[in-house]
Formats: structure tokens, sequence, C-alpha cells
């Protein structure tokens, strides 16, 4: 029997990419709690992922809830993709650089 937390994960997982088949956790748990390791095809990282981390911090999220009702701390960790290029850092505008932006 798969723990609730793999089961709930692999679910909504499988339900967001297009590749179901190529979608692997990995569950291990040590004094910090419960692990679970994601590894998705690299085309469907972004839905993963989502605009801005949304999906995964809401995944994330459902995942911490469904660990406190077996008593358990519970993370996720998603493997980027073999190959895939660095991810470069986003860089904000300041306040002021964005209202020049709208200015016509």
């Amino acid at each position: 029997m798969q723990e609730q937390d793999v089961q709930f994960l692999d679910f909504v997982t499988k339900a967001l990419v297009d590749n179901p088949k190529d979608v692997k956790i990995n569950r291990t748990v040590d004094e910090m709690g419960v692990l679970l390791t994601l590894a998705v095809n690299s085309a469907d990282m972004g839905k993963i992922i989502g605009r801005m981390g949304n999906t995964a911090k809401a995944i994330r999220t459902l995942l911490r809830v469904v660990g406190m009702k077996n008593n358990a701390r519970v993370n996720l960790k998603i493997n980027e993709p073999e190959g895939a290029p660095p991810r470069e850092p986003r860089a904000s505008k300041t306040v002021d650089e964005a209202m020049e932006d709208l200015k016509i």
C-alpha cells in the first residue's frame, strides 16, 4: 500500500503533465520528516512549477496538510531534468522603472 502523501502527489502530478508515464516519486523518511522527490519529463517542468512557482507552492502546501493528517512533516523536492539549461534569476524592476514603462 502506497503512503497517502505519495498517492496524493502521484494523482496531482499525473493530472497536470502531458507525459504521466515519466512521473517518478521517491519517498525517504529521516529525522526531519518525509521528503518526496519528484522527477518529471523536462517538457512538463513548467506545468509543475507554474507561473512564478505558484503551482509548486500550492502542491507543497497541500502536501503539508496531507502530512498533518498523518502526523508527519512532508517536504517536496522537484528534480531538475537532465541536461536542462540553467535558469536565469529573474530581474525585478524597481517601482520607478515599472512606472516609467507605463508612461505613454
